[in-house]
């Protein structure tokens, strides 16, 4: 079986991740991986057992055996990078947000178009077991007309002045940090399970560290907490700690939710609730493997994840049987299988998140900030996708 060829831009940590999603598929083979710098590529190369390295992704986008790229670097790049890669006619994954501005997303949307290429936002947690089954049994009218959604997406590793990341400095993330990197998250997932778009949001966002101590050296994201008082400089921060948002999805469903990575205790606390004129569902990605399912008039469930048990349509996102756990890095593998499937047979169904979905994701960024600024409701243009939603 001759295998598709692909390269990783970025050996952060999510580059890291997509090493291990690539090499869970069986007919990819990971050919290349770039860095900024020689140096800092030969060595992630060398950790992960990638015989071909390049200190400027541009080299590899001449070689024509390479198909496929997977952008994994701070979100000012992704622009450039993908606009690059589609050019030289390569399959673009590119991690989310899909670019820094409306207009960069949507230059990306239609220059993918034109080339005919796969493309993929990296919205991944889409592909949770679980989350699948939910979305199937709202399909099938088991939780009603839609009512109200809940949730959060909360993190502490920002919680302290001494915290650092790239994501801080908005030159290199973008004007939104927390929901630019957790809120898109969180709208895009609840947009799949319910199939409503967000129509209308009024936000308030906040930054508790009007300066952070920012380390000397690079540091990976998650990481920096040995650091020593001499390792610091302050610096003055010009991106949000925390938001939090109300929503108007489709003509009559109403939503709250808040974004935030500065809530002690929360490693990577997203949770989704879905009330409909039926039931309701409730599901947490520190416990994946569980749905909660309530009802008015009947005792309460916590449904296991169970490929077995689950809606027929949902089955294929569960490789493993009841009571084996399945997780973060099994959603990886799910879209990127779903990807490649597109890049052997372009005439196959896209079942993933495409750059129209980043741009429309990029439209609802673009509202929190004049929401934000103005105080007010904002409407939020609708975006038809092309993705199959699955």
């Amino acid at each position: 079986m001759r295998k598709i060829k692909t390269a990783v831009f970025g050996t952060g940590f999510v580059g890291r991740v997509h090493v291990e999603g690539i090499r869970r598929l069986g007919n990819v083979e990971l050919a290349a991986i770039a860095e900024q710098g020689d140096e800092r590529a030969k060595k992630f190369a060398a950790e992960v057992g990638v015989e071909r390295s390049a200190g400027d992704y541009r080299t590899l986008l001449d070689d024509k055996e390479i198909q496929a790229v997977h952008i994994c670097t701070p979100n000012f790049l992704h622009f450039p990078m993908a606009k690059a890669a589609l050019e030289a006619g390569k399959h673009v994954v590119c991690e989310k947000p899909l670019a820094t501005s409306v207009a960069e997303a949507e230059e990306m949307v239609k220059l993918a178009r034109a080339k005919n290429l796969a493309n993929c936002t990296n919205h991944n947690l889409r592909y949770y077991p679980m989350v699948q089954h939910l979305r199937r049994i709202r399909e099938a009218g088991e939780l009603g007309d839609i009512l109200c959604v809940q949730g959060t997406y909360s993190q502490d590793w920002l919680l302290y002045d001494t915290d650092w990341n790239w994501r801080i400095d908005s030159k290199d993330g973008g004007k939104l940090r927390v929901f630019g990197d957790l809120g898109t998250h969180w709208c895009d997932m609840i947009q799949h399970v319910t199939g409503l778009q967000i129509t209308a949001l009024c936000a308030d966002l906040q930054t508790f560290h009007k300066t952070r101590k920012r380390p000397k050296g690079a540091i990976e994201t998650f990481a920096g907490k040995t650091l020593k008082p001499e390792d610091y400089e302050v610096v003055p921060v010009d991106t949000e700690d925390f938001a939090a948002i109300m929503i108007r999805l489709g003509d009559r469903a109403r939503g709250a939710f808040t974004v935030s990575q500065v809530s002690a205790g929360r490693k990577n606390g997203l949770s989704i609730e879905v009330y409909g004129t039926k039931g309701s569902a409730a599901w947490a990605q520190e416990r994946p493997d569980e749905l909660w399912l309530g009802q008015r008039n009947s005792p309460n469930q916590v449904m296991i994840k169970d490929p077995s048990l689950m809606a027929e349509k949902a089955r294929s996102y569960a490789d493993l049987p009841g009571g084996h756990s399945e997780g973060y890095d099994d959603t990886f593998k799910q879209i990127f299988r779903r990807f490649y499937r597109t890049v052997e047979d372009r005439s196959a169904p896209a079942e993933y998140p495409q750059f129209s979905d980043g741009l429309h994701e990029m439209r609802i960024c673009e509202k929190v900030l004049e929401s934000s600024t103005k105080h007010a409701w904002v409407d939020v243009p609708s975006t038809k996708t092309e993705s199959a939603a699955s």
